[in-house]
């Protein structure tokens, strides 16, 4: 039983939980400012441009008793579309800058030529220009 607490402590003691925790609790919240954003701006242009708050009184139909409205699979297809674009342009894109500035600046930092080899070239810089024989 010790070692089944034991081992369960060291799983959430791990970076990766803690992580995973964190990207749950913030995509909670950005959802929720996606939906104020589609529910506030998006459907009232809808709304202005079509005459309906939403889709999903758009495309209606009914077989057998059963309502089936794509106009709301269409609402939800959008609110995808939104979030994956929010998602890319305000945390992908910018988590992509600075890893490639991150790899240009080690590139950087390890095409640089060591002290060692750059004394010895001014050296031989130095000697050639007094004329002597490299």
């Amino acid at each position: 039983m010790n070692n089944m607490v034991s081992g369960f402590r060291d799983f959430i003691m791990r970076g990766n939980v803690i992580d995973l925790a964190v990207a749950v609790v913030i995509g909670a919240a950005f959802g929720a400012v996606v939906t104020a954003l589609v529910e506030n701006l998006i459907n009232p242009l809808i709304a202005a441009i079509g005459g309906q708050p939403d889709l999903s009184s758009v495309a209606t139909f009914t077989i057998n008793n059963a309502q089936f409205s794509i106009g709301a699979v269409l609402n939800a297809a959008i609110n995808f579309l939104i979030i994956a674009a929010a998602v890319y342009f305000v945390l992908v894109m910018p988590v992509n800058r600075l890893m490639e500035m991150r790899k240009r600046k080690e590139v950087a930092e390890v095409a640089a030529t060591p002290e060692d080899i750059a004394l010895l070239q001014e050296i031989r810089d130095l000697l050639k220009a007094r004329g002597g024989a490299v």
